[in-house]
């Protein structure tokens, strides 16, 4: 057992005791527990750990590459350096991909790339919990269709020997990059084993255009609703171009909608998020960062930052986006659209949590912690990060680190020289 003494919790001193994955007590009282691990917390601040709900968590490594591009143009040269990958490059990107979002504070995060179960062990040895998805991505080729379900059918397969520490998922990329019949037997597979289903959806206006024009003037979610797709396990990444009708689907179906505020911004696909009219609806909205080669960081604190600011600027009203929506999207939504108990600080909940030192000049003031954190800080305030009551980093030390980094190197060194 752990056990955190004297840490701010909501502005209020508390004590708070970790027993295996979960908290067992959050106490306003100090607590006396024989046998515990005692961390005198005082000067610390704590906050769930961030869920960030959609990234391709290797393309960290291909940060900067291809810079001031449209999201086609992008997609295009991107593919073309993805297809030189193998497992190595995954396996060490998504270290490197995790050592980030360790240092910035996520616990949890929504994956949607290759070699997936490297990918997945890779996370599992850096402590944080992965959601794996078998992306379906298949160019309305027919051969490659049937391709993919059946290595769809070999990872389900396979997942079911995986433990907890992890969560399997399906993937649909896009509407202009998976068939009508992969579309259709993805979401049948989602809905019949009980997973996930996660896309992009409404990224940019010439994907609406073009959806309209493939089909008989439906929108992307129009188009996807058509297909008895949407639902409440389903995530859609982006969800920027949405008309008044887009809008209802998606809160009548409940869906989790992310938004990507960097990437949607840095290839230029919008900033107009509706995030008011989809909360109204009765979507689930939640934050993601997107891949890092689009984005171009994990950092979920930056995100949210970002998030709020773009609401309050287009609607022309600072009280939008209130603190406590902003931190409801980067956690508990997130972790609602998963289906996992994190995200919060109660009893019972994964002990999923990070720690703020307010020992600098960002928390001198005598703003609530949460506000100082968004708008003030960097994520180089949390000194260290508990997963599934296991600390993964202590005092910004990262176990691996200096391993990680040497072979993330020299994988870049070989995919880049390579013809």
């Amino acid at each position: 057992m752990i056990l955190l003494k004297n840490i701010l919790l909501d502005e209020q001193p508390a004590d708070i005791l970790v027993d295996g994955e979960r908290i067992a007590r959050v106490s306003r009282t100090p607590l006396e527990v024989p046998g515990a691990q005692v961390t005198d917390c005082r000067g610390k601040a704590v906050i769930p750990g961030f869920v960030n709900m959609h990234t391709h968590a290797a393309m960290v490594l291909l940060r900067g590459i291809h810079e001031d591009l449209a999201l086609y143009d992008w997609l295009n040269r991107i593919w073309k350096i993805e297809a030189r990958m193998d497992r190595e490059f995954i396996y060490w990107a998504t270290k490197v991909a995790c050592l980030e979002m360790i240092r910035s504070g996520t616990t949890t995060f929504n994956d949607q790339y290759w070699y997936s179960p490297h990918a997945r062990q890779a996370a599992i040895e850096m402590g944080i919990h992965p959601v794996i998805s078998f992306i379906f991505l298949d160019s309305n080729n027919a051969e490659m269709a049937a391709r993919q379900r059946e290595a769809c059918l070999r990872l389900w397969e396979r997942s079911r020997e995986w433990g907890p520490e992890s969560s399997f998922a399906i993937s649909v990329h896009s509407v202009y990059t998976v068939s009508e019949e992969n579309i259709r037997w993805a979401n049948r597979f989602a809905l019949e084993h009980g997973l996930k289903l996660h896309l992009h959806l409404a990224e940019t206006p010439m994907e609406d255009a073009d959806c309209k024009k493939a089909h008989d003037g439906l929108s992307p979610t129009a188009y996807f609703d058509s297909l008895g797709v949407l639902g409440p396990h389903v995530i859609a990444a982006h969800a920027l171009w949405l008309s008044d009708q887009d809008i209802q689907i998606l809160g009548q179906r409940k869906v989790n909608c992310v938004h990507n505020i960097n990437s949607n911004l840095k290839l230029a696909s919008g900033f107009r998020f509706r995030y008011n009219e989809l909360r109204d609806a009765g979507a689930n909205v939640c934050i993601g960062t997107d891949g890092a080669a689009s984005s171009n960081n994990l950092d979920m604190l930056e995100h949210m930052k970002n998030t709020a600011l773009l609401q309050k600027a287009w609607r022309a009203h600072p009280a939008e986006m209130p603190l406590p929506e902003l931190f409801a999207c980067a956690t508990e939504h997130g972790a609602k659209a998963l289906g996992i108990d994190t995200g919060v600080i109660r009893e019972g909940a994964y002990a999923d949590l990070s720690i703020i030192d307010l020992d600098n000049s960002f928390f001198l003031s005598p703003g609530s912690v949460k506000a100082n954190l968004v708008y003030a800080a960097h994520s180089d305030v949390i000194t260290s990060v508990m997963a599934r009551g296991k600390w993964v980093m202590q005092e910004r030390q990262v176990a691996g680190e200096t391993e990680i980094l040497e072979n993330a190197r020299r994988l870049v060194k070989q995919l880049t020289t390579t013809a």
